[in-house]
């Protein structure tokens, strides 16, 4: 469970954060809905301990990344818009390395390495160096690293951006099984199809602040608007949804 309450933070005269407070459960997937520049990058870096708040409150399993930032890490994966492949790696090589990295024996790690692969539907590039792949290739890969160590928070940063359709179910058919395995995911993303469809809780931010928290089918309830998408358009766009 991840736990957040009037998180603030500014860069120089900035106010990045002005007062963020959610709560992600277990067993759900969480989107983070937010105009660019609302925040939400700064908000996932804060969550894994990349950077420090100025006030407020953090725990993830009962733990503050600010003050205990490695048992945070130990049980946290945080995919991001850098991916970091080593281009003359190929991706077994490159998830060993990782899972070496993690404390995993070289056993449990080639054990690992098989489960994800299977989960990610990607055995056509496990012996290939990432050298020339594709965007959705290299998320998959990227998404590997990030469940090798069985985290039980996941911390997904538009996961889906370039992905084909292919790749697209593969990601949401892994993230419906991490999600029925106990996982906390927060997904921040700009897709409306894939939080109708995937998502159990949406935390809308905007100008730094929590706008609304709930189901897709409460914050359309909350508006009056049927469409997911339009509700957001009027969560954001008033004064009086940045307030609430």
């Amino acid at each position: 469970m991840i736990e957040v309450h009037d998180v603030r933070k500014k860069f120089g005269a900035v106010q990045a954060l002005g007062g963020v407070s959610f709560r992600a459960t277990d067993g759900q997937i969480t989107a983070l809905l937010g105009p660019n520049g609302a925040g939400k990058t700064t908000l996932l870096r804060l969550l894994v301990g990349l950077l420090k708040r100025d006030t407020g409150t953090i725990t993830i399993d009962g733990a503050d990344p600010e003050h205990d930032p490695m048992a945070v890490r130990s049980n946290i994966g945080f995919l991001t818009d850098q991916f970091g492949l080593y281009e003359r790696m190929s991706t077994r090589e490159y998830l060993r390395y990782f899972g070496e990295l993690n404390g995993m024996t070289p056993q449990a790690a080639n054990a690992r390495i098989e489960e994800v692969s299977q989960l990610l539907v990607m055995d056509d590039i496990l012996e290939r160096r990432s050298k020339g792949f594709s965007q959705g290739q290299r998320i998959k890969v990227a998404l590997a690293r990030t469940l090798l160590h069985r985290p039980r928070n996941l911390l997904l940063d538009e996961p889906s951006r370039g992905l084909d359709v292919m790749s697209t179910r593969a990601l949401r058919s892994a993230l419906t099984a991490l999600r029925a395995d106990g996982c906390c995911v927060i997904m921040a993303t700009h897709v409306m199809q894939e939080v109708t469809h995937l998502c159990d809780d949406v935390i809308v931010i905007a100008k730094g602040h929590t706008v609304a928290q709930g189901s897709p089918q409460q914050l359309c309830e909350r508006t009056g608007i049927a469409n997911l998408e339009d509700a957001f358009v009027s969560l954001v766009g008033t004064e009086e949804g940045i307030s609430a």
